[in-house]
C-alpha cells in the first residue's frame, strides 16, 4: 500500500522497540484496526533500541512500585516468553555488582533489599572468595549476585516485532519525519515531510525527540530531553577470559548513571562501558557531532544548567575518561585489576535520552502523557528495552479503551 492522505485507526510515531511493542500489543487486542507506524530513519530501531548494551535487566535498581520497577518485572517475563516463542537468542547469565571499598559495602545491602522488594529471588551478598568463584578475575570487598540478569539482542527483537506487525496487517513505513500534529473534528491530523493523514488515535514513542513531538502536538511536556553519549570499548579476543558474564560497580549515589562496567554480549564479545558525557546533538554518536540549534537549546534550558551545576565534578571526570583511554581503563581496573591498556579497543557508542525537569532533576521514571486522541511516551529510560512489551501492554490498554 502506498502512503497517501488517508485515515488510520492508530498511527504510532517512532519505530524503536517501545513503539513496535506498543503497535504489536494493540494489534493483538484489536486485529481489525488499521495501524501505521511512522519512523523518521530509513530503518527501524536505529537509535537507543539497537545501540544499548543488550542487557535483560532484573529490576534490582528501581524504586519499588515505580513504573520502572513494575514494568521491568512484567516486561522481563514477557520478553523471555517472546524470545522462546520466536527462537530469538537470549541467556540468563546473572551479574555481579561489585563493592571495591568498605564504604561501598553498605550500598550492596540497600540494593539487595530493593531487589527483594521488587520480587527478585536468589540475591546473595558474597565475600571476596565467593565473588571470584563466579568471576575469577574480579577484585571485591564484597559483591551482590543477581542471578536473573541476562543478555539478548534487542535489534533482533525489534525486527521480529516489525515482522509480526506486518503479518498482522499493520504497516511499517520508514523515512517519514512527523512535523506537526493537529486535533481536528475527524481525529488527529498528522503532517509529515512526505505524508499527511488522519488517525483516530496517535501513540508517540519518539525517544530522543519525545519532547519535540509533544510540542508539535501543542503539549508542553514536564521535562526536556538531554542527550548523553555512552562510549564503549571492546576487549580483544585473547582477553575476553577476564570477564565471564556481567560485572557492574556499585552505583555512585551522587551521579545518576551506573558507571562503566563489563558486559558479555550474546555473540560472545565483551564490552566495557558505557560512560556518560553530554552529546552536542540528540543523535551525536561521535565526539564532535554538533548541531548548533540543539546544543543551544540544551544550554538555554535552565534545568540543564542546574543539573550541570550539581554534577559538574562527576561530569568533568566522565569527560576526561571520554578523552583518555588510560583513565577509562583505570576506572575498569578498580574491579578487574588484570585489565591492561592494550587489552581494549574503541568500538561503538549510543546516546541516552535523559528527561530533565526545570529544577535540574533527572526524572527517574517512565512518563505517559495522555490527551484527547494522543498518548505520548515522554520518558522511557533504561530498562525500557527489557520492559518494552509491558509498556506496550499499558499503551495498548489505553488506546483500545479510547478507540
Amino acid at each position: 500500500m502506498n502512503l497517501r492522505d488517508d485515515a488510520f485507526d492508530v498511527v504510532v510515531i517512532g519505530g524503536g522497540i517501545v513503539g513496535l511493542a506498543s503497535a504489536w500489543q494493540i494489534l493483538r487486542r484489536r486485529p481489525d484496526v488499521r495501524l501505521l507506524i511512522l519512523e523518521k530513519e530509513n530503518r527501524i530501531a536505529a537509535h537507543q533500541s539497537s545501540r544499548n548494551s543488550g542487557v535483560i535487566h532484573s529490576g534490582v535498581y528501581y524504586r519499588p512500585n515505580s513504573l520502572r520497577a513494575l514494568n521491568c518485572r512484567r516486561g522481563y517475563r514477557l520478553l523471555l516468553d517472546f524470545c522462546q516463542q520466536y527462537h530469538l537468542p537470549y541467556e540468563i547469565c546473572g551479574k555481579l555488582i561489585v563493592a571495591t571499598t568498605p564504604e561501598e559495602r553498605s550500598a550492596l545491602d540497600t540494593l539487595c533489599e530493593r531487589g527483594k522488594a521488587n520480587g527478585l529471588s536468589g540475591l546473595r551478598i558474597l565475600g571476596p572468595e565467593e565473588a571470584r568463584e563466579i568471576e575469577p578475575h574480579v577484585q571485591a570487598v564484597a559483591a551482590l549476585w543477581v542471578p536473573q540478569t541476562g543478555i539478548t539482542d534487542y535489534r533482533l527483537i525489534a525486527q521480529k516485532l516489525a515482522q509480526l506487525i506486518e503479518e498482522a496487517g499493520g504497516i511499517v513505513r520508514t523515512g517519514v519525519r512527523v512535523q506537526r500534529l493537529r486535533l481536528t473534528s475527524e481525529g488527529m491530523r498528522i503532517e509529515a515531510d512526505t505524508w499527511q493523514g488522519i488517525a483516530r488515535q496517535v501513540v508517540a514513542c519518539a525517544g530522543l525527540y519525545s519532547d519535540h513531538v509533544a510540542l508539535c502536538s501543542g503539549i508542553q511536556p514536564p521535562v526536556r530531553i538531554v542527550p548523553f553519549r555512552g562510549e564503549y570499548y571492546e576487549l580483544k579476543s585473547d582477553r575476553t577470559h577476564l570477564v565471564r558474564n556481567l560485572i557492574y560497580p556499585v552505583p555512585n549515589p551522587n551521579f545518576p548513571f551506573l558507571g562503566v562496567h563489563f558486559t558479555r554480549t550474546i555473540t560472545g564479545r565483551v564490552e566495557a562501558g558505557p560512560n556518560a558525557v553530554l552529546a552536542f546533538r540528540r543523535e551525536g554518536y561521535r565526539r564532535w557531532d554538533i548541531h548548533l540549534g540543539e546544543l543551544a537549546e540544551i544550554l538555554a534550558f535552565r534545568g540543564f544548567r542546574r543539573l550541570a551545576s550539581r554534577y559538574w565534578r562527576d561530569g568533568w571526570a566522565e569527560l576526561q575518561r571520554s578523552l583518555s583511554r588510560k583513565l577509562f581503563v583505570q576506572a575498569l581496573q578498580r574491579f578487574v585489576p588484570e585489565l591492561q591498556l592494550d587489552d581494549v579497543v574503541p568500538t561503538r557508542s549510543g546516546v541516552r535520552a535523559m528527561a530533565c525537569t526545570p529544577d535540574g532533576q533527572l526524572h527517574d521514571d517512565f512518563i505517559f502523557l495522555e490527551r484527547p486522541r494522543i498518548l505520548h511516551v515522554c520518558n522511557a529510560p533504561s530498562p525500557a528495552a527489557t520492559a518494552s512489551l509491558s509498556i506496550g501492554e499499558t499503551v495498548a490498554e489505553r488506546v483500545v479503551r479510547n478507540l
